[in-house]
């Protein structure tokens, strides 16, 4: 029925942001008022991260929250400014702004605009699976190679000293280190001072909010001790008001300039908000609407173009704040905005004291908590192809920057995935001794036979992979002149294609010439469609294929009691068989 109210329309959700009781109400409250006492300082540092005036991030984080809130299918996520996003945006305005901050702000906000389009276009051609070109391995290697560039980005301001930015991690790294010399001593000291508060609140007392508690302090003392004028950065004139929308102005050139970096952020930006849902919402047993989160992402990353804003993600270390409060719906991050907006209109000039060397720190300890070397570990011990690619994709992004780094990355994966679909899934079978099972021989003690060879193929028989299955079938006849028959387990071949079909067909002509038969067994009902289609199902089905191994064994002529079909009197099952 249109025009409904139910659950997945927006009208739904708006009707379903009634607390329940005074209760909830109240929780909700308390979890925005957390959050918002996290969320400006960060917002601010990501700021800084893009290379925007302060207040660019606070706008950014109050339309997001506020299109999530709408949109999102998971209530206690968090939508705004964070750092991997940041980072590419910085990365692809920085080369195009000249230092100008208002042209850094007008480019990133139609970066933002286009990365909103380019998620609401994926949901409008429901190319979900494009997002996954970034694999876990190419996810792990780039966020932490991305962590580190980060972290070093920041030096400057934690340090004080004057030094050429980079997105390439080994290049601004040593601009910091060609600079140590001009560091300012107060700077450092605040900076340093604030890195080692923060990662011992995060390990001592991780539900308290450390950044809140360090600018309580930091801006009382900047006023007292006129940091400012002792040469220390602060965060100066934060304007006071809510934004307005409007179009960024940016031209043509500005736009074909930012296609690519807009595309790479809102696939990086949305896996790893995905990522996030899914775990908040298993623990809540709720299920992720993946529409919904292109909905909401590209929403959110639209209105924050149009006011003022730069490209945004879900939030790990905000949604954290959220779930450790006492937050119970989607009400917590409208009351969140609410709370934000207060402080745009009343309280910006309560910020301004807040030495950028604390924003850094925040950046710098948040950035860390990126580089993933349980996950290096985890894919190394599942599979050494998959760790080259994490590899790759770390020293590339360290050496050539985010976007080239990301772009190694995918490039590297699909290289390897390519090879391993090249390479046949081809195993040899036997009956395993004390059973009726047959398995790979390779694995499990088995019987076999000398008239004839089982053999089992798994995945696709295509143009990527045919000449190398039948290569190896041919191999198999080669080195045994006595073999009669050859009997392919076909139940897992899950795609026959034009040049897989014709390989299938010479290799039966060929095996036929030399006086081998080749049949298959439980080939699926749509493989079994595409040889009918094909013409051939005379040649390649009939008498041909069979609806299990035991009844292609029959078809060849082997007996009951041959060994390869019949254990013998006393043969032993291999302990722990399955």
């Amino acid at each position: 029925m249109s025009g409904g109210a139910g659950p997945d329309t927006v009208r739904g959700r708006l009707a379903a942001l009634r607390p329940s009781s005074r209760v909830e109400l109240l929780d909700d409250a308390i979890g925005g008022l957390s959050l918002v006492v996290v969320l400006i300082p960060q917002a601010m540092a990501f700021s800084a991260l893009v290379g925007v005036p302060p207040v660019a991030g606070l706008h950014a984080a109050l339309v997001s929250l506020l299109a999530y809130a709408l949109f999102g299918s998971v209530p206690l996520l968090s939508f705004g400014p964070i750092a991997i996003p940041s980072l590419l945006t910085g990365a692809a305005v920085g080369a195009l702004s000249g230092g100008d901050p208002a042209r850094a702000v007008a480019l990133s906000g139609a970066l933002a605009v286009m990365v909103g389009l380019t998620l609401l276009l994926l949901r409008v051609l429901r190319a979900a699976a494009l997002v996954d070109v970034i694999s876990a391995p190419v996810l792990i290697g780039f966020v932490s190679a991305a962590g580190l560039t980060i972290a070093v980005s920041q030096l400057r301001a934690l340090l004080g000293i004057t030094a050429e930015g980079s997105d390439r991690f080994l290049a601004a790294f040593l601009n910091v280190v060609g600079a140590l010399d001009g560091t300012h001593a107060l700077t450092a000291g605040i900076g340093v001072v604030s890195v080692v508060v923060l990662l011992v609140g995060r390990r001592l007392a991780p539900r308290l909010p450390t950044v809140l508690v360090l600018a309580a302090v930091a801006i009382p003392a900047s006023v007292a001790l006129d940091l400012g004028g002792r040469g220390v950065a602060l965060v100066g004139e934060v304007p006071s008001g809510l934004p307005l929308p409007g179009l960024p102005a940016v031209d043509v050139a500005d736009l074909r300039a930012l296609a690519g970096s807009a595309v790479a952020i809102a696939v990086v930006g949305f896996t790893q908000t995905v990522a996030l849902a899914k775990a908040i919402a298993a623990r809540r047993r709720r299920a992720v609407g993946a529409d919904r989160e292109f909905v909401a992402a590209g929403a959110a990353n639209l209105l924050s173009g149009l006011f003022g804003g730069f490209p945004t993600g879900g939030s790990l270390s905000m949604s954290s704040v959220l779930e450790a409060s006492r937050a119970r719906t989607r009400n917590a991050l409208f009351w969140t905005a609410a709370f934000l907006a207060v402080v745009l209109l009343l309280l910006t000039a309560v910020l301004e004291p807040l030495p950028r060397a604390i924003l850094a720190a925040l950046i710098i300890t948040a950035a860390l908590r990126f580089v993933d070397v349980a996950g290096f570990r985890s894919v190394l011990r599942v599979s050494r192809a998959d760790a080259a690619v994490a590899l790759a994709t770390f020293l590339g992004t360290l050496a050539l920057g985010v976007l080239n780094g990301l772009a190694i990355g995918v490039g590297v994966n699909l290289v390897v995935h390519l090879s391993r679909r090249m390479r046949p899934g081809l195993a040899e079978l036997g009956r395993v001794e004390g059973t009726t099972e047959l398995r790979n021989v390779d694995v499990y003690p088995t019987v076999g036979t000398s008239e004839g060879a089982l053999l089992r193929l798994d995945g696709a028989l295509d143009f990527l992979n045919a000449g190398a299955v039948t290569a190896a079938i041919r191999r198999v006849v080669a080195d045994r002149p006595e073999l009669r028959w050859v009997l392919l387990d076909a139940a897992g071949v899950s795609e026959l294609d034009a040049t897989g079909l014709r390989a299938l067909e010479d290799l039966t002509v060929n095996l036929d010439d030399a006086g081998v038969a080749l049949h298959l067994a439980q080939l699926r009902a749509p493989q079994r469609g595409t040889v009918a289609r094909a013409g051939l199902h005379d040649r390649l089905i009939v008498d041909r294929c069979h609806p299990s191994m035991r009844d292609g064994l029959r078809a060849l002529g082997v007996a009951e009691d041959d060994p390869v079909l019949a254990p013998a009197p006393g043969e032993r099952r291999p302990d722990g068989f399955v």
